[in-house]
């Protein structure tokens, strides 16, 4: 079966599933395999569940008419979910960056909504699946599709951008994320200015923090800049608990925590700019926006001031969230940070630095969970623990009271779980 073929089908069927546990009826179901699951072993029992069809690559199991055979599922879902890209008439965004990328779809759509339907990727579905999911769940009634877009290896981003072929991208920085799959901050640069290089080959427009160095230098010649600065659109007024920002003659009072969301604030407001969103509903976009997973979110938890930054890190923003909450006026903190990880050989020595700027920053009381902060303890300060479990007994022994705490470490660390 074509794509053409299997595109009928969908404008049929428009709900793709790759899940058996999430089937709705009439939904196209999508054998994906993967190294502790073969989706193929699914495929009746989804038909059973509602689905309409399911696409499968083993032939040996087609007994059923409602089975299609195709040569591979996922490379079937990004040829459909291309396809289904190439129909629609409407503005498309590309985001990728080391930091702060979800944020910034969030923001994005949050502004660009107060004017046009918007789509934005959900969650984190910003892989070589989700941004294809994401792609085929855009209706025909949208008018502005926001696809986020994350990799941890080079080549990826230039994969998901020949699927989602976006005629505007913007990268919100390069930093030391996933360096043991890039091969170093050098990899790194190549892997995500691949964005840059799609747009410029294929005559779409780049949106540039002119106030990055790093992202300025990588911009290919000849290439479609719209270009914006942070530093001279906006000012801070104030940083506790949240940002207060100026915008020309209008104050933005934020639910975001750190100035290092500055420059992901002013490319929601170029991008509002630039499509002709009011400026009272660009201001108006900002302000209600309130992060949630474990994103730059603020609470208050018996007592104490949490900042809960702890969705990932790599060393980049491991060190803007310090930094940031050295800046804190309170007389009692504390920092709680996870090892980071996929660093592969500059692990310890990552470690170490994040350490020492602990202690240069004058933060005077800090726990620190995981392998790779315990092995670099000697001749530091502060409580280490190989285990959040044990991590979490400390701190419920110390009864914290009035603390500013910062959370910050690896998903696969889940920092803020010493919370329960």
């Amino acid at each position: 079966m074509d794509i053409k073929q299997l595109y009928d089908i969908f404008l049929n069927n428009p709900n793709v599933c790759t899940d058996t546990r999430k089937i709705s009826d009439n939904c196209l179901f999508f054998a994906l395999k993967g190294d502790r699951f073969n989706g193929n072993e699914y495929a009746i029992k989804a038909l059973e569940l509602g689905a309409s069809y399911a696409i499968v690559d083993d032939r040996t199991i087609i007994t059923d008419s409602r089975l299609i055979f195709v040569n591979d599922v996922l490379t079937t879902l990004q040829e459909l979910a291309r396809y289904h890209r190439l129909q629609l008439n409407i503005p498309v965004l590309g985001i990728t960056g080391s930091n702060g990328k979800t944020t910034t779809k969030e923001l994005s759509r949050e502004v660009i909504k107060q004017k046009y339907k918007v789509k934005a990727t959900i969650g984190n579905l910003n892989n070589h699946i989700g941004v294809p999911l994401t792609i085929l769940d855009t209706s025909s009634d949208i008018e502005f599709l926001i696809v986020e877009m994350g990799a941890n290896h080079q080549g990826e981003i230039d994969l998901l951008c020949k699927i989602a072929l976006p005629d505007y991208v913007m990268i919100t920085n390069i930093g030391k994320a996933h360096l043991e799959g890039f091969g170093g901050f050098e990899g790194v640069k190549l892997g995500k200015s691949e964005m840059y290089k799609f747009a410029n080959n294929f005559d779409k427009k780049i949106f540039l923090n002119k106030d990055d160095s790093v992202l300025t230098g990588l911009i290919p010649p000849d290439s479609e800049i719209i270009s914006y600065s942070g530093s001279q659109m906006l000012s801070i007024i104030s940083e506790e608990p949240f940002l207060k920002l100026r915008y020309n003659d209008k104050e933005i009072a934020t639910n975001l925590y750190g100035s290092y969301n500055l420059s992901n604030i002013a490319f929601a407001i170029k991008l509002g700019e630039y499509f002709s969103v009011d400026q009272d509903m660009i201001v108006k976009g900002i302000a209600d926006y309130r992060p949630d997973n474990n994103r730059s979110q603020l609470e208050i938890i018996n007592g104490n001031t949490i900042i809960k930054d702890a969705y990932n890190a790599n060393p980049n923003s491991m060190k803007l969230s310090l930094e940031s909450f050295a800046k804190v006026n309170a007389s009692s903190k504390l920092v709680v940070l996870g090892d980071m990880l996929e660093l592969g050989e500059f692990t310890q020595s990552e470690h170490k630095e994040i350490l020492t700027l602990v202690e240069n920053l004058g933060i005077k009381e800090a726990i620190y969970v995981g392998e790779n902060f315990y092995k670099e303890k000697e001749g530091f300060n502060g409580a280490f623990y190989k285990k959040i479990e044990d991590a979490r007994e400390y701190f419920k022994m110390k009864g914290y009271q009035n603390y500013y705490i910062l959370l910050k470490g690896s998903r696969g660390i889940s920092v803020e779980s010493i919370l329960s």
